[in-house]
C-alpha cells in the first residue's frame, strides 16, 4: 500500500470525485426521477465516474497499476477529460429535463448541485494532470491529446442526434465525415493508451498533423453542407409532435456541434503544428 500518495492533491481531488458522484446518483435513485433516456444517461454518467475513479484510486494505492500493460498516465488523463465532458453535459441536461415541472425538487436539485461540483472536480484533475510546457509526459495529457478526447466525445453526441434517413448525398457525405474522423481519433486514443502508437513505423507527429489537416478540411465542407441539406429536408419545426423528439431540434444540435468540432480540430492542428515545428526546433 502506497500511503505516500494519500496526501497528494490529485488523490484528494479523486476522493471528492468519488463522494460527489456517489451522492449524485444516490439522490436520483431515491427520487426515482431518472426513468427516461436523459435520466438513464445521467445515472450512467455518475455511476461510470464513481466506479472508474474508485478503480483508479485502488490500483494506484496498491501499486498494481504499474503491472498493467497500458500507459497509465494516458489512461487517467483521457478518463478525467472524458468524465469532465460527460458531467458537463449531464449537469446541463438533467436539470433542464427534470427540474422545471417537478413537484418535489429537493433531491434532483441536490443531485444537480453534486453533479456540477463533480464536474469542477474532474476539471481540476484535468488541470493537475495536464503536461506543462517542456515536461516529458504522455500524449493524452498534452493539449492535443486532451483535444482528441474532446473531438471523439463531441462526435458521439452528434451520432446520438443524427436522423435515420439520409436522402441527399450531402447528408451521406456529412455522416461519412463524422464517422471517418471519429474512428481515426478513437484509434489514436486507443493506440496511445495501449502503448502501440510509438511502435508504428511512421513519423507519428507528422501523421497526426496530416490527419488534423484532413479533418479540418473535411469538417469545413460539412459545416456548409450539413445545414444546407438538412434544413432543405426539414425546414421548420412543424414536423415535430408534442412529447416526442423533434428532428428539427436534432438538426440544429448537429449543426452547432459540427461547428464546435471543426473549431476544436483547427485548434488541435495549430497546437500540433506548434509542438512539432517550433517547440522541438527551439
Amino acid at each position: 500500500m502506497n500511503f505516500r500518495n494519500m496526501i497528494s492533491p490529485l488523490l484528494i481531488i479523486r476522493f471528492f470525485e468519488i463522494f460527489l458522484s456517489c451522492t449524485a446518483f444516490s439522490l436520483v435513485a431515491n427520487s426515482t426521477m431518472f426513468h427516461s433516456q436523459y435520466g438513464a444517461w445521467s445515472m450512467f454518467t455518475w455511476i461510470f465516474a464513481f466506479v472508474v475513479t474508485i478503480l483508479i484510486v485502488v490500483l494506484e494505492l496498491t501499486g498494481v497499476y504499474s503491472s498493467i500493460p497500458i500507459s497509465w498516465e494516458d489512461f487517467t488523463s483521457a478518463f478525467s477529460m472524458l468524465a469532465s465532458l460527460m458531467l458537463f453535459t449531464t449537469s446541463i441536461m438533467y436539470p433542464s429535463v427534470y427540474l422545471p415541472d417537478c413537484k418535489q425538487c429537493a433531491r434532483p436539485g441536490a443531485a444537480t448541485a453534486m453533479s456540477i461540483l463533480c464536474f469542477f472536480a474532474y476539471a481540476i484533475e484535468v488541470g493537475l494532470t495536464r503536461a506543462k510546457p517542456g515536461e516529458i509526459s504522455g500524449f493524452l495529457s498534452t493539449v492535443p491529446g486532451l483535444l482528441k478526447v474532446f473531438e471523439a466525445y463531441v462526435a458521439c453526441i452528434i451520432f446520438s442526434l443524427l436522423p435515420g434517413a439520409y436522402p441527399y448525398a450531402g447528408l451521406q457525405w456529412s455522416v461519412a465525415v463524422y464517422s471517418i474522423c471519429f474512428i481515426i481519433t478513437a484509434l489514436i486514443i486507443i493506440l496511445t493508451i495501449g502503448r502501440l502508437l510509438a511502435m508504428l513505423p511512421v513519423n507519428i507527429e507528422k501523421v497526426l498533423i496530416g490527419f488534423n489537416i484532413l479533418a479540418v478540411a473535411m469538417y469545413i465542407t460539412v459545416v456548409v453542407i450539413w445545414p444546407f441539406y438538412f434544413f432543405k429536408l426539414i425546414p421548420d419545426r412543424n414536423s415535430c409532435v408534442h412529447g416526442y423528439q423533434c428532428p428539427w431540434d436534432n438538426g440544429v444540435g448537429v449543426t452547432v456541434l459540427t461547428c464546435i468540432n471543426f473549431l476544436v480540430y483547427a485548434v488541435d492542428l495549430a497546437y500540433s503544428f506548434k509542438m512539432v515545428f517550433f517547440t522541438v526546433q527551439a
